[in-house]
């Protein structure tokens, strides 16, 4: 179990962007967050990752504090982070980099079999360098594949669904069920999308920096999902059907 305990954040010289956040996300659980741009959804996920520090406040993972491990530290502990705009690698092929993710060793199956969960063909992609001739959307989906090979207690996908074309972003919607399905670890996904957060347990808003709501999916989800609506501050979800 993840819990974050009144974390605030304010960069030196900054307005504060992280304000007494405190959110529960249960061991086995799919919890979405959502909200609109600009709210502090991505800083509380690098909060998670170890990627920026808090001013203040505490995170525990399964009792222990985690606040002053750095993110290495966090990811042997079984946190993993994908992030909004992923790295590229130069001079690392696919394959390499996936068994990296694995603990140095993966077979032929387990490599295509997580590249076919993201919409990507093995024999096409696993002795291609990971480099700037790779495409947004791949290098995303190749990121998210990582994540996947990787035997974690906490995945933290940073809108998993930007640049990535409507065939893959079914494929993923299908991964994030069979792994809430199976409990195998917690996830965490930021997003603004209807159909992730309708497969969500639980739903929390962040605006402005708290959390604004935070329930079930069945509570939580009619309240932000006004998809009969034109413009709606307190809607932040895309209207059903919009290419993603």
């Amino acid at each position: 179990m993840l819990e974050i305990k009144d974390l605030y954040f304010q960069p030196e010289g900054e307005r504060q962007i992280l304000k007494n956040i405190s959110l529960t996300i249960p061991d086995g659980k799919l919890v979405c967050l959502t909200g609109p741009n600009g709210g502090g959804k991505t800083t509380l996920a690098k909060m998670i990752a170890g990627v920026e520090k808090a001013t203040s406040g505490d995170i525990l993972l399964d009792g222990e504090s985690i606040i002053d491990k750095d993110p290495t530290e966090r990811s042997r502990m079984g946190i993993s982070y994908a992030f909004q705009q992923p790295v590229r690698f130069k001079g690392i092929t696919v394959r390499e980099l996936l068994c990296l993710a694995k603990g140095g060793t993966a077979t032929e199956d387990e490599l295509n079999e997580v590249l076919a969960s993201v919409g990507m063909e093995g024999s096409a992609y696993l002795n291609r360098e990971v480099d700037t001739h790779l495409s947004g959307g791949e290098i995303k989906r190749i990121e998210i594949a990582t994540v996947l090979m990787r035997d974690s207690k906490l995945i933290v996908f940073d809108e998993p669904e930007a640049g990535i074309d409507l065939w893959s972003f079914n494929s993923l919607i299908r991964v994030f069920e069979e792994l809430r399905d199976s409990r195998r670890c917690s996830m965490i996904i930021i997003s603004h999308q209807e159909r992730i957060l309708s497969i969500a347990d639980e739903i929390a808003l962040i605006q402005d920096g708290t959390v604004g709501i935070h329930g079930s999916r069945s509570t939580i989800y009619p309240l932000i999902c006004k998809t009969d609506c034109d413009d709606c501050d307190s809607c932040f979800v895309r209207e059903k059907g919009e290419e993603i």
